[in-house]
């Protein structure tokens, strides 16, 4: 029988975390996401990855059979779809191919690995979800510290808009890693975190807040945040702590024993070093930052994951406009390499005209969309570095700039059509012999490059001479119909040279045609 479009339905989200293993059971409807049950398993897999790149067998075979009872549950409640990914433990691994395809023939489950943006991009959604209360946190200039085993997310909200998102590998098992190699007396560890954690944070600080007060932190983490409302004095139901409150708690905590800090706060013994070195994080930026409060909404990775299948499936109606937020982003990037706002608008209009006017032809989707508007902001980048080398440098700076919202695979899509918008383009052998490139991916690239340079071509002047364009496609020809401002030589000739590879990737003439009221 055919499940009624208005019937709740039950989904799973698996999270193989550096720390522990978590299964989370939800039930989805139109009324919102409700979770009906958490399993928690600690299996600290980044323990070995971080030191050696490799997984003992010890625990590959625990996470088996840890991942076969999630199954096993899973059939209990007749859940019909999930998701299961893991995050930088086995993201880190030398033999992470392998060990996927250990995972889903040892347990039947198939794992994916999450990208560092991606991963966090699903935390940020779990936060978003929060709707008010997020919207009324960020209203003020906010930071959210989305702290995990590996590594640590800075996210800068300015305005209610996300404008900036760097990762730095100060996360809680790495930190505890190099702790415990260093082997220092309980009075020196406060001294240590220091000087590991606060010259990072200043180099963030120098390059991305600048002038930007920091009122508010969000924080994510899986040691401290289950325990923040009954341990912090003054949060209440809101889960906000003023700073002082928190600072004071933080200094209290490292200053006492791990078997005071567990009897105090209902923890195991063996998970105090952890949580003692999350809220040393914390603790140092909020000092840093000079935040006046801290909002620990309890949200996780599996919340998140619930509300992007929710999303995605039209279960539900999105609380937040993300992809304004990887817009916004790329934004921000654009102005720090000097970009035009004025030229990536001009550009980004031109192209989506022509995307939009020739769905039918290409065949690409929302997704490929936004890839374009970000190829229009970011286009020509690499000029800050090398003005004889944009395209390469452009490419560079891209592959090497975080971008929540875009797998590892988009931001080389991303990369390689602002590339080859100033360079040559590179065929399929080429480009997968030095790339992740596939096939499907290949194509996008072709096709959105030869948009891409056309609309270029129409601006190539950088003086918006263009004020309206239609486009309309007839037979073997496209026909792009402009309005413009002034005389259109110089763009004619480029657009002329551009013409001939968008004619090879799509089959069509493309062709300017001036209208009679700009003549």
């Amino acid at each position: 029988m055919a499940e009624k479009k208005n019937n709740p339905r039950l989904f799973a989200a698996i999270d193989v975390g550096s720390f522990e293993l978590c299964l989370k059971i939800f039930e989805i409807s139109p009324k919102g996401i409700r979770q009906i049950d958490h399993i928690r398993h600690r299996l600290a897999l980044g323990t070995d990855s971080y030191a050696t790149r490799k997984i003992s067998l010890a625990k590959m075979e625990e996470l088996f059979r840890i991942l076969q009872e999630f199954k096993d549950i899973m059939k209990q409640y007749h859940v019909r779809d999930y998701r299961a990914y893991g995050t930088s433990a086995l993201r880190e691994t030398d033999n992470t191919e392998i060990l996927l395809d250990q995972i889903r023939n040892r347990s039947g489950i198939d794992l994916e690995i999450l990208s560092n943006s991606e991963q966090r991009f699903l935390d940020y959604k779990a936060i978003a979800a929060f709707g008010n209360t997020f919207d009324a946190i960020i209203a003020k200039p906010t930071a959210i510290v989305d702290i995990g085993g590996g590594s640590i997310q800075l996210s800068l909200f300015d305005k209610g808009a996300l404008v900036i998102t760097q990762s730095l590998k100060l996360g809680v098992l790495r930190l505890h890693e190099r702790l415990q190699n260093m082997k220092p007396r309980s009075t020196q560890i406060e001294a240590l975190m220091d000087e590991m954690i606060d010259g990072q944070l200043s180099v963030f600080k120098k390059m991305y807040l600048k002038d930007r007060e920091i009122k508010n932190l969000i924080i994510m983490d899986d040691y401290l945040s289950d325990r923040f409302k009954t341990a912090v004095p003054g949060v209440g139901d809101d889960r906000i702590a003023t700073a002082d409150a928190f600072l004071e708690f933080a200094d209290g905590v490292m200053g006492k024993g791990s078997e005071e800090v567990a009897d105090a706060l209902e923890i195991s013994e063996e998970s105090v070093p952890l949580l003692k070195i999350s809220a040393g994080i914390m603790k140092r930026v909020a000092r840093s930052f000079g935040a006046d409060a801290l909002w620990v909404p309890g949200a996780a990775l599996c919340d998140g994951i619930a509300y992007e299948y929710a999303e995605q499936n039209k279960l539900m109606s999105a609380s937040r406009d993300f992809e304004a937020d990887i817009l916004a982003c790329a934004a921000t990037i654009s102005r720090r390499y000097m970009g035009s706002r004025k030229r990536a608008e001009a550009l980004e209009n031109i192209a989506l005209a022509i995307f939009d006017g020739m769905k039918r032809v290409h065949g690409m989707g929302e997704r490929q969309r936004l890839i374009l508007r970000l190829s229009a902001t970011l286009h020509d980048c690499g000029k800050f570095i090398n003005m004889t080398n944009v395209g390469e440098c452009s490419h560079a700076i891209i592959m090497n700039t975080e971008m929540i919202g875009l797998s590892h695979l988009e931001r080389e899509i991303l990369a390689c059509v602002v590339k080859f918008n100033h360079e040559a383009f590179e065929y399929f052998e080429d480009l997968s012999a030095h790339s992740d490139i596939n096939e499907e991916a290949y194509l996008t690239i072709a096709k959105l490059t030869a948009i891409l340079r056309i609309a270029n071509a129409l601006d190539k002047s950088h003086r918006q001479k263009i004020k309206d364009i239609r486009v309309s496609l007839k037979e073997d020809k496209l026909t792009i119909d402009v309005d413009a401002g002034a005389d259109l030589l110089f763009e004619q000739e480029r657009f002329a040279s551009r013409a001939a590879f968008f004619e090879e990737v799509y089959g069509l003439r493309p062709v300017i045609r001036r209208s009679s009221s700009s003549s």
